[in-house]
């Protein structure tokens, strides 16, 4: 039922976000009371009943058909990321199985290949399903925060990113960053809600920070694929990071995210001066050289 009720929040979201588009002379419609549109307007655009749409809304039909489910996705202008989020709330996508309860290891050949990416000069790490920071080379510890300085209970980056001042120092665009965090935890609960590593997560954050709380009620969803991050960093100022991440074989919830520069920008001069701050002992090796370092979820 926790999952109805996430169907029917994450419908009325996004219902709540269209313009109206009736006509003017719509005298009917009466005064609107909704930010956005209607129960009966959806329904319409999506060809089904008023009465089967506001029981799915409310969480008290389960048995939506893909045929259902993709014309409400169109009526909502859902997106590809949107989409697979209502098929995986109303179950009705493919079978993933129980949700992984084992905590995740990173293969010694990941390690290799951050340390093979560090002495390239690009920042690396490594994130598991939920937002667990597992591994990650010493340009990114300086870039970001040095998680090998936590304990391993901590190091994950959705805490991180509301829980700790740095953060906000870091980040010039705080605000983007923490509903991204948000938005992609909301993603992968759709995926496994009954992981319990992830509740563990979502929990604490709930408890311990108003502004995750402000924006997992938004209800949005986002993938981790590419962008651009900003950082105001400690060490060398400000530099402008693109990322790209990558499914690690072995373990399709292992995420890895490579951080590059635009050539001769004031951002690779920047980091240039972070590689030599490296290169002179300032971030120690850490525990990336082990070969089974287990996920914060899990004993280590």
């Amino acid at each position: 039922m926790a999952h109805a009720t996430e169907l029917g929040e994450f419908l009325r979201s996004r219902r709540d976000r269209l313009s109206p588009e009736q006509p003017q002379d719509d005298r009917s419609a009466g005064r609107r009371r909704v930010p956005g549109l209607r129960r009966e307007e959806l329904a319409r655009m999506a060809g089904v009943s008023v009465d089967y749409y506001t029981r799915l809304e409310q969480g008290r039909s389960r048995n939506a058909s893909r045929e259902v489910l993709a014309a409400i996705a169109r009526a909502l202008r859902l997106d590809e990321t949107e989409r697979t989020h209502l098929l995986d709330l109303a179950e009705a996508g493919p079978a993933r199985g129980h949700p992984p309860r084992r905590p995740q290891r990173v293969a010694r050949e990941t390690y290799q290949l951050l340390e093979s990416l560090e002495q390239g000069g690009i920042p690396a790490f490594v994130i598991g399903r939920c937002c667990d920071v597992l591994a990650a080379n010493r340009l990114l510890r300086a870039l970001c925060c040095d998680f090998y300085a936590m304990p391993a209970a901590e190091r994950n980056m959705a805490r991180y990113i509301f829980c700790d001042p740095r953060a906000r120092r870091l980040h010039d665009d705080w605000e983007g960053v923490a509903a991204n965090v948000a938005a992609i935890l909301k993603f992968e609960f759709g995926r496994r809600p009954d992981d319990p590593r992830l509740a563990e997560v979502i929990h604490g954050l709930t408890k311990d920070s108003a502004d995750f709380r402000r924006l997992w009620a938004r209800y949005d969803v986002h993938e981790r694929v590419r962008g651009i991050k900003r950082y105001d960093n400690p060490i060398v100022g400000d530099i402008v990071m693109t990322y790209h991440t990558l499914s690690l074989p072995g373990d399709p919830d292992q995420t890895l995210f490579v951080y590059t520069v635009e050539p001769g920008t004031p951002s690779a001069e920047a980091m240039r001066l972070l590689v030599k701050y490296v290169e002179e002992g300032n971030i120690p090796a850490g525990s990336e050289t082990r070969k089974d370092r287990r996920s914060p979820g899990g004993a280590a």
